[in-house]
């Protein structure tokens, strides 16, 4: 008997060594150790390293000098923290909302900045050491509330100061209205601010309220910068006002601070500090740390480089910091549905981020997408290209939520009025809006001659986009019946070829009197109100993600349509940080070049991106960027709007997405180093797969996708069925 227990121990054992083994060998979940908040703050990023839970509202982080649209510089030094921040945005400040500045001495409200030490970030935590004065600084968030512990130098005179008006210090940042601030006991600061969005048009107010472990020695409040003892004040617009606390830190050297942000009432921000583990920072750090974990879990991978996996596990966390979930908080539309806000804004993140989340939250990317079919539906009927704070912002170019819906549609979201859906993108294609610049689109132009004239702003990226735009209502409409209203649609779609130029192979403007503008150079980039809106002709002649067919026989057929691209890659005329051109590496698929594809996605992947501070290239936009590199580092790309993926070599030797409650596995083999990024052949569950690309049924189904490697072109795919388009 003790042998037949000795004989099971050691099977045991090596049963046990055998699973390790395969668990060794098979995808592992990305830790959420990976995550580096400070990739991206450095250069174009604009992102910040606070702590935040998925698609959560606070967001405390350091605002410093000369900060990014983020609040922050890596090089500048600290202001204070404020609780509302944007992620990876271009253009004018948002939010910055009551920001908190630690003290030594009497307490000011000017030459706060103070230089830092041991900054350290995680997904779920922040802290710093401010040298001058001494203070230590620790941060963890939920989804409305923020949990400080400053630990101070020995002194009676340490000040928590709150800038109720304070906002990210740029040119174009938000503006206060009005301000109110009290200190309504002996351990709690109530107030709000209306403060103008900084980019868009219109205002918010958010609420606050700041509660403390232990009660203050003093407290009392400022205007203008003028330090007071009165509990309460108010402000009048384009005045500033705070709120400050004084506390003993002679004995207990550590003061501890919740704050809860509500757009309802301060006393919804004092309900909503509920969410915090009282005032255990290290629980509520950890908290958050399993909330993204499970945001991470759905992509696993093995293999690849201790960088790699920390890119992409970053890129993760970027793609789920925004919009925000601001359920609870709806003052907007009124709806008990899940609300989201901060669309900052669609015509980047429909590209990647939505298409991503589809995959990876399926029932968070359709509350996202319903959240806008509400908003529309209370915002006249057309929907929004971008939303700050419950106002419309810049519609940058088109009315891309049409193409988050036909995504949405396309690959089966549940729990979207699809119907309500349609009713707005179809206002959005058909009826003129008298605001373009905020929602709709500007239609007089575009429907008499099925293109925009130079006459009205960004008129050839308009053109290109309204197009993809249409198609996209098209296929919404074909999919609820409505056939021929998606004939209508699918031909105005082609509105691409009104501006082509054989000439200089590009899409050129149009003047009012229908002749090309002259004179034009289709590498000049343009921005602005100019007729292309962050690109040259070039760059947004790729984009007509509907009708790649039609470009290539456009240009002369494949190898001109490949040698075409060459030219813009090589040429410098494509970066890729701007969005025109994020799907342009996928384009040489269409023309039986997925040797070339794998060429550009991989050089961007290590040429573009790395794990530093400044590790991005351009804006993330809300995670834009960020998501086209967790695409290109698993093998896949979306055409958004379009139910099917292009596939290329992944960075990794294994990848399992979990697709609902199916797994889709992709498996490498064959030679890999440096230079191996070419797919020799494919199979599908077992059956060889000739073309490089898979549809969103293949993936959402489950299976494995199994590439053999090779480190030079293969003929794989090369004559294999092209990606769907308008023209075959």
């Amino acid at each position: 008997m003790a042998r037949r227990r000795s004989a099971i121990r050691t099977a045991a054992a090596l049963l046990s060594l055998l699973c390790l083994a395969a668990s060794a060998a098979g995808a592992q979940a990305l830790p959420v150790s990976a995550v580096d908040p400070f990739i991206g703050t450095a250069g174009d990023g604009n992102t910040a390293p606070g702590p935040q839970l998925p698609f959560g509202f606070a967001n405390p982080s350091p605002d410093t000098t000369s900060p990014s649209t983020a609040g922050y510089d890596p090089d500048g030094a600290i202001v204070g923290f404020s609780q509302t921040h944007v992620s990876g945005t271009g253009g004018a400040g948002a939010y910055g909302n009551f920001r908190i500045t630690p003290l030594v001495g009497p307490p000011r409200t000017t030459d706060l900045a103070s230089p830092k030490a041991r900054e350290r970030a995680a997904a779920g935590s922040y802290a710093v050491t401010l040298t001058r004065s001494g203070v230590d600084v620790r941060i963890a968030a939920a989804r409305l509330a923020a949990l400080y512990a400053f630990r101070f130098p020995r002194t009676d005179r340490a000040q928590l100061l709150l800038d109720v008006t304070s906002a990210i210090e740029l040119p174009d940042g938000g503006t206060p209205l009005a301000a109110q601030a009290t200190v309504v006991g002996p351990r709690e600061l109530r107030g709000w601010a209306r403060m103008t969005t900084g980019w868009g048009v219109g205002s918010y107010k958010l609420h606050f309220a700041l509660r403390f472990d232990r009660p203050f020695a003093r407290a009392g409040t400022w205007t203008d910068g003028a330090i007071g003892r009165a509990r309460s004040a108010s402000a009048r617009a384009g005045r500033s006002l705070g709120i400050w606390a004084t506390f003993d830190a002679r004995r207990e050297r550590t003061v501890r601070a919740a704050i809860g942000l509500s757009f309802r009432s301060s006393a919804q921000a004092a309900r909503n500090i509920g969410a915090l583990d009282a005032f255990d920072l290290g629980r509520t750090a950890r908290r958050a740390r399993g909330a993204w974990q499970r945001a991470l879990a759905p992509i696993a991978v093995a293999g690849g480089s201790a960088a790699q996996r920390t890119m992409l596990a970053t890129a993760l966390y970027h793609a789920q910091l925004m919009p925000h979930d601001l359920t609870g908080e709806n003052v907007w539309t009124r709806s008990h549905r899940p609300h989201y806000e901060d669309y900052y804004a669609v015509w980047d993140t429909f590209r990647t981020v939505n298409p991503l989340l589809t995959v990876i939250d399926p029932a968070r990317a359709a509350a996202i997408v319903q959240s806008l079919v509400d908003v529309a539906a209370r915002n006249g009927g057309w929907t929004s290209d971008a939303r700050v704070a419950g106002n419309d912002g810049i519609t940058q170019v088109g009315s891309n939520a049409d193409v988050l819906i036909a995504d949405a549609l396309a690959k089966g979201l549940r729990g979207i009025d699809y119907a309500a859906a349609y009713r707005s993108a179809l206002k959005d294609a058909t009826v003129p809006s008298p605001h373009p610049g905020r929602s709709g689109r500007e239609l007089a132009d575009y429907s008499s001659r099925g293109y925009l004239s130079t006459a009205v702003a960004r008129s050839a990226s308009r053109t290109l986009e309204y197009g993809y735009d249409d198609f996209a209502v098209a296929q919404i409409a074909a999919r609820l019946g409505h056939a021929s209203t998606a004939a209508g649609l699918r031909a105005r779609s082609l509105a691409w070829r009104k501006l082509w130029d054989p000439d200089t192979q590009s899409i050129r403007p149009r003047t009012p009197d229908g002749a090309f503008a002259a004179p034009f150079d289709p590498a000049r980039e343009t921005f602005g109100a100019e007729p292309f809106y962050e690109g040259s002709g070039w760059l947004y002649s790729t984009f007509v993600p509907h009708d790649v067919g039609g470009l290539i026989r456009a240009l002369g057929g494949r190898q001109a349509f490949t040698t075409w691209l060459d030219r813009i890659f090589d040429g410098g005329h494509h970066r890729p940080g701007n969005e025109p051109g994020l799907l342009a590496p996928w384009l040489y698929v269409h023309a039986g070049c997925p040797a070339c594809t794998a060429d550009r996605v991989q050089g961007i992947l290590h040429e573009a991106y790395g794990p530093g501070a400044a590790g991005l290239p351009g804006n993330d936009d809300a995670g834009t960027l960020s998501a086209w590199y967790a695409w290109a580092s698993i093998g896949l790309f979306p055409n958004a709007g379009q139910p099917f993926y292009y596939v290329t070599a992944p960075l990794f030797d294994r990848v399992r997405l979990r697709v609902g409650a199916r797994a889709f596995t992709i498996a490498t083999a064959g030679t890999r180093g440096g230079g191996t990024r070419y797919v020799a052949s494919a199979t599908l569950n077992g059956v060889p797969l000739r073309r490089a690309w898979i549809t969103h049924r293949q993936l959402a189904g489950g299976g494995t996708l199994r590439l053999t490697l090779s480190d030079r072109p293969t003929a794989w795919a090369t004559r294999g069925q092209p990606p769907p388009t308008l023209t075959p």
